[in-house]
């Protein structure tokens, strides 16, 4: 399937041939995948409005993948919201790519965003697996309604929260949902550092390139380079 990245910020509404790339299926965000269908089938609603379908797909999303940051399926050919879906869990980058395609099978225009960030509270064993706090390229996923573009971050799943005492994020369908600053300590866990951008699918070679750079002793051997 060809497919075409396009970088576009504006928070306005999307062009008319911007509207094709946020609604159609593309390699990474393979909406017309029957396992992305039948997800989307199985958890909203169809006699409801969009917001309110766009909101519960991201808890559906946030909560039936769980987030593993240890075990990323790097290869280009598995990095897609079906292949996520398969294995019912997924970091931050793998559960934006559902997020943004079940919101193009119910005909929301989607695209993914990114940024640099620092997590205060790394894990010891992922901190000692990445070298750092600071994770590049955090994805979340864009959803176009209510006439605006409206920030959708899946990444944590309740129970994660409760066990980690971090502040779930919650989604309206009308507010950016976003990570805390805090957790429910009143304890520093997650400061923005830049904007990376927005695309209407995954720019899998820039992403990878910065992985390499930023944690060689996590993705220097498993990236393709095809």
């Amino acid at each position: 399937m060809g497919y075409i990245i396009i970088q576009e910020t504006s928070m306005t509404s999307p062009k008319k041939t911007e509207r094709h790339y946020y609604l159609h299926p593309t390699r990474y965000i393979d909406s017309d995948s029957p396992s992305v269908i039948n997800f989307v089938c199985n958890h909203i609603a169809n006699d409801v409005d969009p917001v309110t379908q766009a909101v519960q797909l991201f808890y559906a999303v946030r909560e039936k993948i769980r987030y593993d940051p240890y075990h990323i399926d790097i290869p280009r050919e598995h990095f897609c919201a079906s292949t996520v879906l398969k294995k019912k869990t997924g970091f931050c980058v793998e559960k934006a790519l559902v997020l943004a395609a079940g919101s193009r099978v119910l005909g929301i225009p989607s695209r993914l965003g990114f940024a640099d960030l620092i997590n205060h509270q790394v894990p010891p064993k992922l901190h000692e697996k990445m070298g750092t706090n600071l994770f590049v390229f955090h994805g979340y996923a864009e959803l176009f309604v209510n006439k605006t573009w409206v920030k959708a971050t899946p990444a944590f799943e309740q129970s994660l929260c409760e066990n980690a005492h971090l502040q779930p994020i919650e989604f309206d369908g009308k507010h950016d949902a976003l990570f805390h600053p805090l957790d429910t300590k009143g304890q520093p866990h997650i400061s923005y550092l830049r904007d990376q951008g927005r695309y209407a699918d995954l720019p899998y070679d820039l992403i990878m390139r910065a992985y390499r750079k930023h944690y060689p002793r996590f993705f220097n051997d498993t990236i393709d380079e095809g």
